[in-house]
């Protein structure tokens, strides 16, 4: 692994909501006094796709003495901000709020944690950008957030699950799709669960190991359903960014969905070109974790097979654990390609990090 140059661009850090009751203050007074009254402010909404304590979701010389990993700006800035030498990050909140099975309670919840990482880490450091957090059993209250939020140019993408209660492709999201292309955000497509379903195609697994490792899986399933559906048909300059995806798994995908594609395309009349070309249109991956393999040949032949430069881009997924010390990228690279995943395309993705 090798250590990023001064001036990269962040697509994928996480501050952490140190509890429910840093919310109150951006509540209105309704849901404040809903809050209180019910008692919710005592409890912890933080993904359980993320459990705390699980080893892998903070590098040890990343966690604080308490509260969680990622709570504290002066120590994400010191890690993950000063120590890389970071021109911008991306800040993605990793919450239950969307997940929330009431629409009105998880919108509510939705504004606070935008307003809260606005007023709490964007306007502290001007290093920080920001995802907005949507409530995703209602798109249309999601849209009407990403049109409120997006008035601040520092939110440059909108946040939700991989893993969701139906395909992201299907209908019932394309109003939230139609907001983020008209107002040219990304959609970051993070890994991780609403758990409406067993995450492992078999059912529901006995430990993190099975939970974690299946991610990969729920995202040829994210590519499948936007793909088929016609999302980048409908919505031709929508870009999604695959978070914490890993990457490997990308050029298996790309052979079977063209192959399939080539025998069934009449049932997806809609689609002009192979899976793999809307993927590479439409699709970027940030790197950590790469998964990358052992030897820096077998890595140009995985470059080689996605056959895309603009389709990576630079992450250190702080503060959660996939490399040591300051080596972020893999070994192999050529330094053409570094620069483009470093900052050019980055910038090319998030054009509200150009202005």
């Amino acid at each position: 692994m090798g250590k990023p140059t001064p001036g990269a661009i962040d697509c994928d850090i996480h501050p952490a909501l140190p509890g429910t009751d840093a919310l109150l203050p951006y509540l209105d007074d309704y849901w404040r006094e809903h809050v209180l009254m019910r008692g919710l402010q005592r409890d912890n909404y933080n993904a359980r796709a993320f459990p705390p304590n699980a080893p892998i979701n903070a590098r040890p010389d990343w966690r604080p003495a308490k509260g969680f990993p990622g709570s504290d700006l002066s120590t994400l800035q010191t890690q993950a901000l000063d120590a890389f030498q970071t021109r911008y990050a991306i800040c993605n909140v990793l919450h239950g709020a969307p997940a929330i099975f009431s629409e009105d309670l998880s919108a509510a919840f939705c504004r606070a944690i935008n307003d809260w990482v606005k007023a709490e880490w964007l306007d502290r450091d001007p290093r920080l950008r920001a995802s907005i957090v949507v409530p995703m059993h209602s798109p249309e209250l999601a849209a009407q957030e990403v049109e409120r939020c997006a008035a601040d140019p520092r939110f440059v993408q909108v946040l939700v699950w991989e893993m969701t209660e139906i395909p992201l492709g299907r209908r019932m999201y394309w109003p939230l799709w139609r907001a983020a292309e008209r107002l040219d955000l990304p959609v970051g497509i993070h890994a991780g669960s609403s758990f409406r379903h067993p995450p492992t195609n078999l059912g529901w697994p006995s430990y993190y190991l099975e939970d974690y490792v299946s991610w990969s899986t729920g995202f040829t399933g994210v590519l499948n359903s936007l793909i088929s559906e016609g999302v980048f048909v409908e919505f031709p300059r929508l870009k999604v960014v695959l978070m914490e995806s890993g990457v490997t798994w990308l050029p298996a995908w790309m052979w079977r969905a063209n192959k399939t594609w080539r025998a069934v395309r009449a049932e997806v009349p809609w689609l002009d070109k192979s899976p793999a070309e809307y993927a590479r249109e439409h699709v970027r991956l940030t790197i950590q974790p790469f998964d990358a393999p052992p030897k820096a040949e077998q890595l140009l032949r995985i470059i080689e097979e996605i056959d895309c430069e603009d389709m990576l881009l630079f992450s250190t997924d702080y503060p959660h654990w996939h490399f040591d010390g300051d080596n972020a990228l893999p070994d192999g690279l050529p330094d053409a390609l570094i620069r483009k995943i470093l900052v050019d395309n980055p910038l090319k993705t998030y054009s509200r990090l150009q202005a």
